[in-house]
């Protein structure tokens, strides 16, 4: 291509109204697509300690705007997500694998079953095993 073609084809493109989201793409993705992200690696990795500096340089956001994206996008903090996640995963194992609260607890790397059974009976509304 010409250098004159070239530089008609980048001015069109930067005139168009997606001109936001053509650079978000070119640049590594918007907002929602990091945060997205960050919601991913917390999904595949709830068992592991949360470290919100690590997954903010995961998600290529500073730690104020994934807070604040985070909530946008789940109504809810990351930390809140990884128990939430870690709570529904333990419940999934009990119901479906047969496991006690204990075993299903330490499965989801809870290191106190106290905790464990308060946090899971907030979230549900019945300790872990009421449906014993």
């Amino acid at each position: 291509m010409s250098p004159l073609l070239q530089r008609e084809t980048i001015y069109r493109l930067l005139k168009m109204p997606q001109t936001a989201r053509l650079r978000a793409i070119a640049t590594g993705g918007d907002l929602s697509q990091r945060t997205t992200r960050a919601i991913a690696w917390l999904r595949a990795d709830y068992s592991k300690p949360l470290h919100i500096e690590e997954l903010a340089e995961t998600s290529r956001m500073g730690v104020s705007t994934l807070h604040h994206q985070f909530r946008t996008l789940t109504s809810i903090s990351p930390l809140q997500y990884q128990k939430m996640t870690r709570l529904q995963t333990a419940r999934d194992c009990m119901l479906m694998d047969g496991l006690d609260a204990t075993t299903a607890a330490y499965e989801v790397d809870y290191e106190s079953t106290s905790r464990f059974s308060r946090e899971y009976s907030r979230c549900f509304g019945q300790p872990p095993n009421a449906g014993e």
